[in-house]
């Protein structure tokens, strides 16, 4: 822990336990940590705090646990629109059937704007204070989060059929080059490539991502092996595995960004250890589209960092992290045969530090320590679900809910207190959502949900 002299800070906050996720996970008891210019100076033991630190202002939290903000390491927040709009189905039904038509109908920027409004409010409820996002009009998208309300990782999506933001791969590699000379050097908003999936990127078009990868250095974030269909198909067309195909074409190592990976075998472990490729857990969306299960015990037992996202709206249907990390370590245990799988320190692991490392902001973010953003997140665990409180970190995995989410910053500025929202207007999201619910439902074709 850092020493302290004497020091001025906006905001002291004293808390009955800090999870700071740093080297061992501990679990601190009575310590406080500090907020000053959008940063964190601390943690300390309360009783050392208030000899040396000089605060603006104390906030006591005397029955919560503090921790870093989760990290949301995918997502399609525009899609919050279209939650429960088409529910069991499988994942190519979904799209073919379902989704893409809707999309070809009524996504425009407006569209998206407003979905990730309502998906950025669900998610700062819950504790979330960053996330990944791969979706349409990612212009629009910037624009929304220019204030800073989160942190986000914005894929510009790379497919190559025509979209409603670019006619083919190569008009979306133009777009994203200029997105990310725009936003360069943003406090809150970084680019990455988004690429949809092996199957609708040929590989002339992942030549071209592996050039501009080289010259821009932004990360890419891609869905690979989401299903057995997928694999067997990239067999069938191309004479090798997905994840192979893209080995082979230069893309993977630490800046790629795998996400679901339901699909994998010894080859495939080999492939993410050797080029220190990230993956992305989607539990929630793969067990609701019945694509499969990540073996995430396998892949953390050989070195593989293994991050954790919700998915759109449309295919999970909420965005709450908690209540994914629930998930994501009971199903490590089913799927492995083992109760020690992925325990509940390690859920909370994969859900704050290890999603900023597959972010690349593990310098920044995904921590409570000396010189890390401000990004944090207070609990209230004296509610009768989470009584008592034996260990902290298995309250807040195993039986908190949402709901006792008490306080939320991003950046050092408060954007949910005391349970409320800050600066959010929800009453006029909720006109927004009524709108395009109403828009959605007199122009859906037949086959499609209403």
């Amino acid at each position: 822990m850092p020493s302290i002299a004497t020091l001025e800070v906006e905001l002291l906050i004293e808390a009955r336990w800090i999870l700071p996720m740093s080297e061992g996970l501990p679990v601190l008891e009575e310590h406080a940590i500090a907020i000053d210019a959008g940063r964190l100076h601390g943690p300390w033991p309360i009783a050392e705090a208030r000899k040396h630190v000089t605060p603006g202002r104390t906030l006591r939290l005397d029955r919560h646990a503090l921790l870093p903000g989760l990290v949301n390491a995918h997502n399609h927040a525009g899609m919050s629109l279209m939650r429960g709009y088409a529910d069991d189905l499988p994942l190519m039904t979904w799209l073919n059937e379902h989704i893409w038509p809707a999309e070809a109908r009524h996504v425009n920027a407006r569209f998206v704007a407003d979905g990730t409004r309502l998906a950025m409010a669900e998610m700062l409820r819950s504790g979330t204070t960053t996330f990944a996002d791969m979706y349409l009009a990612p212009e629009a998208v910037a624009e929304v989060l220019e204030q800073g309300i989160m942190r986000t990782q914005l894929c510009t999506p790379l497919i190559d059929f025509p979209t409603p933001w670019a006619e083919d791969f190569d008009a979306g590699l133009e777009h994203t080059e200029r997105l990310a000379e725009r936003y360069r050097g943003h406090p809150t908003i970084s680019l990455a490539f988004g690429p949809h999936a092996p199957y609708t990127v040929s590989d002339p078009s992942l030549e071209r991502l592996g050039d501009a990868r080289e010259r821009l250095g932004l990360p890419i974030q891609m869905h690979v092996h989401e299903t057995a269909d997928e694999v067997e198909r990239g067999l069938a067309e191309h004479g090798k595995r997905p994840l192979r195909r893209l080995f082979d074409a230069g893309l993977l190592g630490p800046h790629f960004q795998a996400v679901h990976m339901t699909q994998v075998d010894d080859d495939d472990l080999t492939l993410l250890r050797e080029s220190g490729t990230q993956v992305v857990h989607c539990p929630q969306s793969n067990l609701k589209l019945a694509s499969g299960f990540c073996p995430v015990a396998r892949l953390q037992d050989r070195g593989i960092n293994v991050a954790l996202g919700t998915d759109g709206a449309a295919s999970n249907n909420d965005l709450d992290m908690f209540d994914e990390l629930k998930s994501a370590a009971l199903l490590a245990k089913g799927v492995s045969g083992d109760a020690a799988a992925l325990p509940a320190m390690a859920a909370l692991a994969m859900a704050t530090r290890d999603g900023a490392r597959a972010l690349g902001m593990d310098d920044r973010i995904g921590q409570l320590s000396q010189g890390f953003e401000a990004d944090l997140v207070a609990v209230d665990l004296d509610a009768m679900n989470t009584q008592p409180v034996h260990h902290p970190a298995s309250a807040i995995v195993y039986a908190m809910n949402s709901r006792q989410v008490t306080h939320v910053w991003v950046g050092g500025r408060p954007r949910v207190d005391n349970g409320a929202l800050v600066d959010i207007d929800l009453n006029e999201i909720k006109r927004m959502v009524l709108d395009h619910q109403i828009a959605m439902a007199t122009t859906s074709q037949p086959g499609e949900a209403s």
